[in-house]
């Protein structure tokens, strides 16, 4: 979501430029692997967490892992993924819930969700890679199949694998159920990967109502030592907006 106005093989050098030790993306799947590693390498940053693949973007699907009868497409997004997650030496690949289909019936779609998490927390797991489910807030995706951190504990609790982890997006949480850090303290057990960004807006950290310095502070204090993904829609140029990042 950063370095928009780069291309995306360009946007690790320009992260790189301006600090970013690591990147994470949504999608690699239009560059051959090799492509994709080669620019990280060349920029001298990690490649943390990309996504899985998200079925057909361009019509409005946002994964698959909740679409019965999709089961087989899903697998080979999985097997998908395991060409490119050692290739870039990624840890984390966030497994997307997806969109309830239309005049779905929910019940079918959890069912059709827990069935692929399980067999994505194993098949990643086996390879050593970190299977994520994020909570999505319902303005921002609207229909999403998971959105609170309640309902994503219940779907992990039934998919039932250790190797299925929470990203913690604090936007997402604001969005839906406020009190972040709070929550957040509960759930540290089982959270795999941070990402951030303010509310309203989905901006830079400082330009909405979240206390981020108190974040920060708090998510240190609480002995959470992994990575924090800025994932957010600059507001006038990514370069120019990174004076959060600065005072952290």
């Amino acid at each position: 979501m950063l370095y928009p106005e780069h291309g995306f093989l360009e946007r690790f050098g320009a992260a790189a430029a301006d600090g970013f030790r690591g990147v994470e993306f949504v999608s690699p799947y239009e560059f051959p692997p090799e492509e994709v590693a080669a620019a990280a390498k060349a920029a001298g940053v990690e490649v943390v967490l990309f996504n899985s693949p998200a079925g057909d973007w361009a019509k409005g699907e946002r994964g698959i892992a909740c679409h019965p009868g999709r089961e087989d497409e899903f697998a080979d997004g999985i097997e998908t993924v395991l060409r490119y997650a050692p290739a870039l030496g990624c840890r984390k690949v966030h497994v997307m819930a997806g969109i309830v289909p239309s005049g779905g019936d929910p019940g079918d779609a959890e069912w059709a969700l827990v069935g692929n998490l399980r067999l994505a927390a194993a098949r990643l797991g086996a390879h050593g890679i970190m299977a994520l489910l994020e909570p999505i807030n319902q303005v921002d995706m609207p229909g999403f199949a998971v959105s609170t951190t309640d309902h994503a504990e219940r779907v992990m609790a039934k998919v039932g694998h250790d190797n299925l982890w929470l990203q913690y997006d604090f936007y997402h949480i604001e969005m839906t159920q406020r009190r972040v850090l709070q929550t957040f303290e509960r759930l540290l057990p089982i959270i795999g990967h941070v990402q951030v960004a303010d509310v309203p807006g989905r901006h830079e950290p400082g330009t909405g109502r979240m206390d981020y310095p108190g974040i920060f502070a708090g998510i240190e204090k609480l002995g959470y030592d992994g990575w924090v993904g800025a994932e957010y829609r600059p507001v006038a140029g990514t370069s120019a907006g990174l004076g959060w990042m600065r005072g952290c």
